[in-house]
């Protein structure tokens, strides 16, 4: 069977799609699978060994795109079938135009008929209790009809490949001490603040963690490079690497960490598939929905009553499930 998949826009999202392709492959060894997605995921799924090639998408955000999808489509061939996590119209244009004969993918937007197995989405939440996961919706499109209805799936824990000699190079340049045990603090999310724990929670954490022996290394994107250096600025062993490391640089760092201390972001699942010890933070969501797919993980929650909201911003502005986790609390997780 050869799988064309059209992959996610969110950094988590991509990392845990990794778990549909080894389910895939899990099913039949002999799976080939190819990966649709934004350019910017293609050096993550070159670490996926599932995966034999990564297409970069022809659109970006907003964007449909049509010419462009129909060049592109007309360039793939041999494919069995399609399965599109992406829930926008946009993505299910492709397989429709590359006339693969299976293309399955959940129904809305008025997709349907560009699909020939469109199926519902579960529910999230049935009140306060969370009754889906992420990636059991990416695996159960995987999934036979009747398995999908039965809707819970044994998840095989995404794995990134390591490169040592990208490792070294990268400390090399960035003028890290390999000696020296490092933890990583990933201070961005965005989803937005109702992610985020305070900055000066991260700068105390850093603090104590250097007083520790440890050097810290804060990681990010270019937007996360003015809290980064809020968090590092002045700080003996502690280094602002935010926007200075590709996506492939940062699966190769989180995998010398003793530690990554992080949100519910893309990053925490990124440290996870690279074998890192999480520390894992959450405000507003979580982990039952969006759980970090591994066994090396320390979630650190304060309940309030109104968590989990899945809000963006706090709708009553105390960001109390936030602001009541304690550095202490997240030190001792970090031993």
């Amino acid at each position: 069977m050869k799988y064309l998949v059209v992959g996610p826009s969110w950094v988590g999202d991509m990392v845990m799609a990794q778990a549909l392709f080894m389910s895939l492959k899990q099913q039949d060894l002999q799976a080939e699978i190819d990966v649709l997605a934004p350019g910017w995921s293609l050096p993550i799924i070159a670490r996926m060994p599932e995966v034999n090639t990564g297409i970069a998408a022809p659109w970006k955000s907003g964007e449909l795109a049509l010419k462009a999808q129909w060049r592109l489509a007309r360039t793939l061939k041999g494919y069995d079938k399609a399965i599109v996590l992406p829930r926008s119209f946009k993505s299910s244009l492709i397989p429709f135009f590359a006339g693969i004969p299976e293309r399955v993918g959940f129904s809305g937007e008025g997709r349907s008929i560009l699909l020939t197995d469109a199926r519902r989405r579960h529910p999230t939440r049935d009140g306060s209790t969370i009754t889906d996961k992420t990636v059991w919706r990416y695996m159960g499109l995987g999934a036979s009809k009747a398995d999908y209805e039965t809707y819970r799936f044994d998840v095989p824990q995404p794995s990134l490949t390591i490169n040592k000699t990208n490792l070294n190079d990268v400390m090399g340049k960035l003028g890290l001490d390999p000696e020296r045990p490092a933890i990583a603090i990933c201070p961005g999310a965005e989803f937005g603040p109702a992610k985020q724990w305070p900055l000066e929670n991260h700068r105390a954490l850093a603090e104590k963690l250097v007083q520790q022996g440890f050097q810290v290394w804060v990681m990010g994107g270019p937007k996360d490079v003015e809290p980064g250096e809020q968090i590092a600025n002045g700080q003996e062993g502690v280094f602002n690497l935010c926007g200075k490391t590709r996506l492939e640089d940062t699966v190769d760092l989180f995998s010398h960490c003793r530690k990554v201390v992080s949100h519910d972001s893309g990053l925490m699942h990124v440290a996870a598939a690279s074998g890192a010890d999480v520390v894992a933070i959450y405000g507003s969501t979580s982990p039952d929905f969006t759980p970090p797919l591994t066994d090396k993980a320390t979630i650190v929650r304060h309940p309030v009553e109104c968590s989990p909201c899945f809000e963006r911003t706090c709708r009553f502005g105390h960001y109390n499930c936030l602001t009541g986790i304690s550095v202490q609390r997240v030190l001792e997780a970090c031993q």
